[in-house]
């Protein structure tokens, strides 16, 4: 079974709060509120939810190779301080 989706439930919402005499129309003003809401959703230039978990998945991963680079190459910096110090007491 499919569940209704938010915008379906909004649309059903906002075509409840027209008056009785015009909601023997209600199927065409929810259809109309439907492609209203969709179309400025579309507008918005929205993420959905799975495309955004999918990113945030890759931003931690990069997140986590930035901080091992990091470390490596702090520890290559004192390795050759330590080296550059040892050949200017030399």
């Amino acid at each position: 079974m499919n569940k209704p989706t938010q915008i379906d439930e909004l649309a059903k919402k906002l075509a409840g709060f027209m008056p009785n005499s015009v909601q023997s129309l209600q199927e065409d003003i929810e259809q109309n509120i439907r492609s209203g809401l969709e179309s400025g959703l579309r507008k918005m230039n929205l993420v959905g939810r799975e495309e955004f978990d999918i990113q945030n998945a890759v931003l931690l991963r990069t997140r986590e190779k930035l901080e091992a680079l990091e470390t490596i190459v702090s520890t290559l910096e004192d390795k050759l301080t330590k080296n550059t110090e040892k050949l200017e007491n030399k």
